[in-house]
């Protein structure tokens, strides 16, 4: 390898460390210095008191935030026995979509699928997608108790408006759908009380 080379590669290896390092700080700052205890326990208190009303969990989110909402109500039904479910099939969101409009297939979901004492749970890294935005709104007027977990603006019209809010202080996706996954998980095995447990 030539000098130019190995000046290319040290400096490549420089820039991977310096992007790693600026990560994991992020994650730090994020996870642990900025965490709030008392939210994710009065979530939890929230998610019981839904379970101990005959309730169940509804979850919505939009891509990969679909995608947490389907393994939230997965996990929550198999390991925390409260029930929940997810509005992510595509048949349901297509044919609510192609018959109402995106923004307002959220609204037609919880309208067939929600009952007096659930709790809808909104899942978005901008916290102002118009679809669930909607969907709030329709919740709040019917009285059916309601929390979401958003990043991005401090501001964000889910954060500012549901019950109960989790909020990840930044604007990077992957960092705060990951920091929902835990927050979700965590509040999960704070319900079963341990943090190993068999899952068959």
């Amino acid at each position: 390898m030539n000098l130019k080379d190995k000046n290319l590669l040290k400096m490549s290896l420089d820039s991977d460390s310096k992007f790693l390092e600026d990560y994991w700080l992020r994650y730090k700052k994020i996870l642990f210095e900025s965490r709030d205890d008392n939210l994710i326990l009065k979530l939890r208190d929230d998610i019981r008191n839904t379970c101990d009303k005959g309730g169940k969990l509804i979850f919505v989110g939009n891509g990969a935030s679909a995608s947490l909402a389907s393994h939230a109500a997965t996990d929550f039904t198999k390991q925390a026995k409260v029930r929940a479910i997810a509005f992510n099939d595509h048949n349901l969101i297509t044919a609510l979509s192609n018959d109402y409009g995106y923004d307002q297939w959220v609204v037609k979901a919880l309208d067939f699928y929600s009952s007096k004492y659930d709790r809808a749970i909104f899942i978005s890294v901008s916290g102002n997608s118009p679809n669930l935005i909607n969907g709030l709104k329709y919740a709040k007027s019917q009285f059916i108790d309601n929390a979401s977990l958003t990043g991005s603006s401090s501001d964000n019209f889910l954060k500012s408006n549901s019950d109960c809010s989790l909020w990840v202080n930044s604007k990077a996706y992957n960092i705060v759908e990951s920091i929902h996954t835990i927050w979700l998980t965590l509040i999960i095995d704070l319900l079963v009380g341990h943090p190993e447990y068999s899952v068959s």
